[in-house]
């Protein structure tokens, strides 16, 4: 789809891009719109507020959820996400860029968030028997302030399940660890517009560690993702949720703008963990992927902090250390702005949608 760049937002052809007029884009154009969009990420809160028991590290491992817990907290450069925004659209589910579209595909999540992405579809009932539920799953009832309709606090499952005692038995332990991945998703993977609850839905899925295991949470990930990037993409919202660590670490890996230097590293102190990835594997830190998602997640175990073997971290670790910003400013929306209209061929990792790639899917899709 031929696009000119915010100087000049409108597409070359309306037959496909239809929602122009609500665009931001085209309040852009009219340089009537230069906000920054507003976070809607609480995994720094959520980190402060719940320190993960080492007796449920076990369970959060066994469920996939590690490697999101050990990446943590990014500073989100709100800005750059204000940038890509105003080229998502949503007639397409592409960034538009001057030299063509771009994506984010399952493939990026599993590297970037180590989620898995095959398996049966996280799906399920809005409509719970919210008490019934919690005190099964949980132990406890939920207070009626410390519930939202169908979402729960994050603040209060962190009160009521973050320290275990001592002598606890493995029920107990599971049903912590259930609260520790429930407010994980509600921080991170899911975040709603404000981040401070979580749908309950989700704690459905977490009865069986072994199926929730089994789910494609990396599908979920993503489709929400596109969700709440269509949503803020039209001229109307002033935000942005879900999970916007992902759209942050899609655009270092595959873009140049707003990408931090690993400059002056070494003069800090190693980071507690290796990347997933081992240092002979270039070509999957620098350049193009060359290797299927299962042969790139497992090549290197963690390091849990207590020493011990763990899994695989997930790409986006390596974005963990102490970064510089000397040869990539920061910060400034207008700046983006241009450095994307600027955007050429060779300052893309070669990720950009191609014709034939579009021709091989069936008709139907």
């Amino acid at each position: 789809m031929s696009f000119r760049g915010l100087r000049d937002a409108d597409p070359l052809d309306t037959s496909v891009l239809v929602l122009q007029d609500r665009h931001r884009s085209h309040l852009v154009d009219t340089e009537q719109f230069q906000e920054v969009l507003h976070p809607r990420q609480q995994m720094r809160a959520f980190l402060g507020m719940w320190r993960m028991d080492p007796r449920i590290r076990p369970y959060v491992i066994r469920v996939g959820f590690y490697g999101i817990y050990r990446l943590g907290h990014v500073i989100i450069d709100w800005p750059l996400i204000t940038s890509l925004v105003e080229r998502w659209r949503p007639e397409t589910h592409t960034f538009h860029l001057p030299v063509g579209e771009m994506m984010i595909t399952l493939q990026d999540v599993a590297i970037l968030l180590g989620l898995r992405i095959d398996g049966p579809a996280v799906t399920g009932t809005s409509v719970l028997d919210v008490a019934g539920l919690c005190v099964k799953l949980l132990g406890v009832i939920p207070p009626d302030e410390a519930l939202r309709g169908s979402a729960i606090s994050i603040r209060w499952l962190c009160q009521q399940l973050s320290t275990p005692a001592p002598d606890v038995d493995d029920v107990a332990l599971e049903r912590s660890a259930r609260g520790f991945i429930l407010a994980l998703m509600g921080s991170f993977l899911f975040a709603d517009k404000k981040g401070v609850h979580v749908h309950l839905c989700f704690l459905s899925l977490l009865r069986d560690f072994t199926h929730t295991a089994s789910y494609s949470w990396g599908g979920a990930v993503l489709a929400h993702t596109y969700r709440e990037l269509c949503q803020a993409s039209l001229d109307r919202r002033r935000g942005i949720s879900s999970c916007i660590t992902l759209i942050q670490l899609w655009s270092w890996k595959r873009l140049h703008v707003g990408r931090p230097d690993f400059g002056r590293q070494a003069a800090y102190p190693a980071p507690p963990f290796p990347h997933a990835v081992r240092d002979d594997d270039a070509d999957i830190i620098d350049g193009d992927v060359a290797e299927d998602v299962a042969d790139v997640l497992p090549v290197q175990q963690g390091v849990q902090p207590e020493g011990e073997p763990g899994p695989a971290l997930p790409l986006g670790c390596r974005w963990r250390v102490p970064l510089t910003r000397v040869h990539n400013p920061s910060g400034v929306l207008l700046l983006y702005r241009d450095q994307l209209d600027a955007q050429t061929l060779d300052q893309s990792d070669g990720s950009l949608i191609s014709e034939s790639w579009l021709t091989s899917f069936p008709i139907f899709a």
